[in-house]
């Protein structure tokens, strides 16, 4: 499965995506970026006068990249567009902000996928390759 057709199969859409592109993935792990235009809506409420991505915004982000892309490449053939997914847990750690115009990269690690749970260590980086959060994430992906 190539890293275009994982993203053709995500569920979600614009202003709900929030995947730009898959670097690298394997049956271990995945790697990948999304850019936070300025342009996007929460950015005029949070905060006024001083905008910062929210953090359920970032972990939504790590989430979609770090467990979403790598449960879509796992489950290969299996996994179409009448697959549920659902989020089960997460436990984030956040570092640093987030500004408006900034690219992050998410990078994956499977814990591991069993009975159609997968479960990731994941974190977050910015463009100056500081890590602005961490933590994990599972959720079930059920085709």
């Amino acid at each position: 499965m190539t890293n275009q057709e994982i993203l053709s199969k995500l569920p979600y859409s614009k202003p709900f995506l929030f995947v730009d592109e898959i670097i690298a993935i394997n049956e271990n792990g995945v790697e990948g970026t999304y850019f936070f235009d300025e342009s996007l809506d929460f950015y005029k409420g949070h905060f006024k006068d001083n905008p910062v991505t929210p953090g359920v915004i970032l972990t939504e982000t790590m989430a979609q990249i770090g467990v979403v892309c790598l449960g879509i490449y796992l489950l290969k053939d299996s996994f179409n567009s009448n697959s549920v997914i659902a989020l089960t847990s997460s436990e984030i750690e956040y570092l640093k902000p987030v500004y408006p115009n900034q690219k992050a990269r998410v990078v994956s690690e499977k814990v591991y996928f069993r009975f159609n749970k997968l479960k990731c260590k994941v974190s977050m980086f910015n463009q100056a390759n500081e890590e602005v959060c961490r933590g994990t994430i599972a959720g079930m992906i059920i085709s």
